[in-house]
């Protein structure tokens, strides 16, 4: 959480403490056909976590107070951002229960933020984020030696 909190602070971040929340929000905008541009407003994100039952369990949560989203016009009626929203059953309006769609789509933003924060998060703490950049990315220089002297160094945030 230091990073998430602190590092946030840190870097003048506006809008949340979160570890990537608006690279979450804008992989589902796109594949949804959402205007790319609200991943400002929406990506504001707190991500909190504490150890719960005398540290055996772990709750994390985010809260995104301004997730902006619609299932009808513009973008979402591309032929592949349709198809993925008629795969999360959202599709389009919803007549017995007008907004319930936008509401579910931003509740699976939401979801799917949780679920990279908890992830990038687990890199970090198991000192991987590091490794793996490194691993696959596409340089050509040999970092082994950078790795083995550093790697787990800067997973500690």
């Amino acid at each position: 959480m230091l990073k998430n909190l602190t590092g946030s602070a840190m870097a003048g971040a506006l809008g949340g403490f979160n570890a990537h929340a608006s690279n979450i929000v804008s992989a589902v905008y796109i594949a949804t056909g959402q205007d790319p541009a609200q991943n400002i407003e929406s990506s504001h994100c707190i991500t909190m976590m504490e150890a719960v039952n005398d540290g055996k369990d772990l709750h994390i949560s985010v809260t995104m107070p301004s997730i902006e989203v619609g299932t009808v016009g513009g973008g979402t009626q591309l032929a592949s951002q349709s198809a993925c929203l008629n795969l999360l059953g959202v599709k389009g309006a919803n007549k017995e229960s007008p907004g319930s769609n936008s509401r579910l789509l931003a509740a699976i933003v939401a979801g799917s933020v949780l679920a990279g924060e908890l992830s990038l998060m687990s890199a970090i703490a198991a000192g991987q984020l590091v490794k793996s950049h490194m691993k696959y990315n596409r340089s050509s220089k040999d970092i082994t030696k950078f790795l083995d002297a550093y790697g787990n160094k800067f997973s500690s945030f």
